[in-house]
């Protein structure tokens, strides 16, 4: 057994015992190596259970954050998921191994690169990875959506493009101090169903934030 798989059961047993209880989300936090997703640098704190610098002033979130969040969106086996930020690609990663398709949209270019490899090397194939504005349109219709940046508010488009009955996951507040909230669309209207522990994410950047 290999260092990195002790750490991944290590942190797999951690999430469990934090209150991570669905199979199939622990199941993907086991499969996707997370030493994949964050620079070599860093490989060794890759199962370290904080935030870790990707480059671009940006970091991937903590393993229990990416694992809340997952939870909270009640991802469905024929979901197509919109994720804001892709980062490293790793909580689109985690997504890919629960949703029929991951759409993921990152407004710097070198982190799109970066992210494309990474699930590349780990022969993720039905995630797709854009450099895009994520406060702007696709024109798609999502029956989930996940922000991996903090926001203020809610943005017009993430209303419009959820589908009836669908769910946001959202870590919003100020830029220094956010909660991660739960939305469900209802007649055309996003709903507050849920709000969970305070957060800290990079702020959210594009023309519409």
């Amino acid at each position: 057994m290999t260092d990195y798989l002790k750490h991944r059961l290590a942190m797999v047993f951690d999430l469990e015992q934090r209150g991570i209880k669905n199979k199939r989300i622990l199941d993907a936090f086991l499969n996707i190596p997370r030493e994949e997703f964050v620079p070599t640098e860093y490989k060794k704190n890759a199962y370290y259970d904080g935030p870790l610098p990707i480059g671009s002033n940006q970091t991937i979130s903590q393993p229990y954050i990416v694992a809340l969040m997952t939870q909270m969106l009640d991802v469905r086996k024929s979901d197509i998921v919109l994720e804001v930020g892709t980062g490293s690609g790793y909580q689109s990663a985690i997504l890919s191994r629960l949703a029929k398709k991951v759409i993921s949209v990152e407004i710097i270019p070198k982190l799109v690169d970066f992210a494309k490899d990474n699930h590349s090397r780990c022969n993720i194939k039905n995630t797709e990875i854009y450099f895009h504005d994520g406060t702007l349109s696709l024109n798609q219709k999502f029956d989930r959506i996940i922000i991996t940046a903090a926001s203020q508010r809610l943005v017009k488009s993430w209303v419009e493009e959820l589908k009836d009955g669908g769910i946001l996951i959202v870590p919003e507040g100020d830029p220094d101090y956010q909660y991660l909230k739960r939305y469900r669309k209802i007649k055309g209207k996003l709903i507050l169903e849920d709000m969970s522990v305070p957060v800290r994410f990079v702020p959210l950047t594009g023309k519409n934030k």
